[in-house]
C-alpha cells in the first residue's frame, strides 16, 4: 500500500484516479490545484503525486517547486494535455521522469504507478 496524492482541477479525473488507486489498496488524497496541493501535504507524505501540469492558481510546475523545497524524494507523474518541449524540460528539472498525456489511458497509467511504487 502506498500514499497518493492526485492533483487535478477536474473532479471527474480526481474521482476516476481516486477510485481506482483506492480499489488496488493505496491512500489517496486529492487536491484540485496546486495550493490546495501544499494546504493537504502539511499533514500528509506521499509515496508519489500524480499532478496536471495545466491548472488555475498554481500550475503543476510551480506547485511542484514548492514541494521540491520540502520533499526532494516524491515520485512524480505529470499528466498534460499541452506537452510543449520548453515545459517538459521545466518539469525534467523538477525530478519528473514520467508524462502522462490527456487523455490518458487508465491501463497504461496502472502499469506506470506499478513500477514506480515497487
Amino acid at each position: 500500500m502506498a500514499n497518493i496524492l492526485v492533483v487535478d482541477d477536474q473532479m471527474r479525473v480526481r474521482r476516476l484516479l481516486f477510485e481506482t488507486f483506492k480499489e488496488e489498496g493505496h491512500l489517496v488524497k486529492m487536491a484540485e490545484n496546486g495550493n490546495e496541493a501544499l494546504r493537504v501535504l502539511e499533514g500528509y507524505k506521499p509515496d508519489l503525486i500524480i499532478m496536471d501540469m495545466k491548472m488555475p492558481e498554481m500550475n503543476g510546475i510551480d506547485t511542484l517547486k514548492e514541494i521540491r523545497t520540502f520533499n526532494q524524494d516524491v515520485q512524480v507523474i505529470m499528466m498534460t494535455a499541452y506537452g510543449d518541449a520548453q515545459t517538459m524540460e521545466r518539469a525534467q528539472e523538477q525530478g519528473v521522469r514520467h508524462y502522462i498525456s490527456k487523455p490518458f489511458d487508465l491501463f497504461e497509467l496502472r502499469d506506470v504507478v506499478r513500477d514506480l511504487l515497487k
